[in-house]
């Protein structure tokens, strides 16, 4: 995912995790305080149906801060804006972050929403949690080691048949340019599965997508801090992640036990 000049480093894979897992849980703790507490006119509207609070900063800064008291020489990509890069010209990890993936349902209490940090190196993603801060429910993952919900191994779904597919995507409501093409895609995927779900948040999409909730995901328009978490943890339970290359759109992702199962 990552073509900065990152070089290995013996950062062992329990630190990061553990360290990930506590930078989660001081930001859920933060959004389940502030869930339904939120005044509308402190809104912040990044563009169409794309809002930022001052918890999402706020989480992120808890994130950041908590990241690099344990590794001060670690980079750091977040989606509310921080970026940190260590004194030398590399480093053996960048974080993934985004603090608060979902904030249109937190900000009306639905409850998918979530945490979301992963750990990069120069051989690609190592590890990743996602927190679901509406319902406390842990996903993570190290690369090698599978992937965990609550602690309990996960795979995804072995379902062959097409026809039985439930299938998860996101609306592309930042460039409804791409809504023609989206609209097509969602009539013939529509008319060839079982049914499909949105719930909101890619990172949960993603793990719900890990744990055989859901037998294939799509989306466009994804940044590298909506799925970075998410595509390791679907990579570990056996799952398949890649980039979509559709005409006139720059950045999309499906998932899937086999994404050559996606209709024609």
């Amino acid at each position: 995912m990552s073509e900065l000049p990152l070089e290995p480093m013996p950062t062992d894979d329990a630190s990061l995790l553990e360290t990930a897992r506590r930078a989660a849980a001081r930001a859920s703790s933060l959004q389940s305080d502030a869930r339904g507490k939120v005044d509308p006119s402190r809104w912040t509207v990044k563009g169409r149906s794309d809002f930022v609070t001052e918890v999402d900063v706020e989480s992120e800064r808890l994130i950041v801060s908590t990241l690099l008291e344990s590794f001060s020489n670690h980079w750091i990509l977040a989606e509310e804006g921080t970026e940190h890069e260590s004194d030398g010209q590399r480093a053996p990890i960048r974080w993934i972050i985004d603090p608060l993936d979902g904030t249109t349902n937190f900000l009306h209490g639905y409850p998918e929403y979530a945490v979301s940090i992963a750990a990069e190196d120069s051989e690609g993603l190592r590890a990743a949690v996602v927190l679901n801060s509406a319902t406390g429910e842990l996903f993570e993952a190290s690369r090698g080691a599978g992937a965990r919900r609550d602690g309990q191994k996960i795979r995804v779904s072995d379902l062959d048949d097409l026809d039985l597919a439930l299938v998860g995507t996101g609306f592309p409501f930042k460039k409804l340019n791409v809504l023609p093409a989206y609209l097509e895609t969602l009539s013939r995927i529509l008319r060839s599965t079982a049914g499909i779900r949105r719930g909101g948040a890619a990172a949960l999409d993603l793990c719900d997508l890990a744990s055989g909730r859901l037998d294939a995901f799509w989306e466009y328009w994804l940044m590298p801090w909506d799925v970075a978490a998410g595509a390791l943890i679907v990579r570990e339970a056996g799952g398949v992640f890649e980039e979509l290359e559709v005409p006139g759109i720059e950045s999309g992702g499906a998932a899937g036990r086999t994404i050559a199962d996606m209709p024609p």
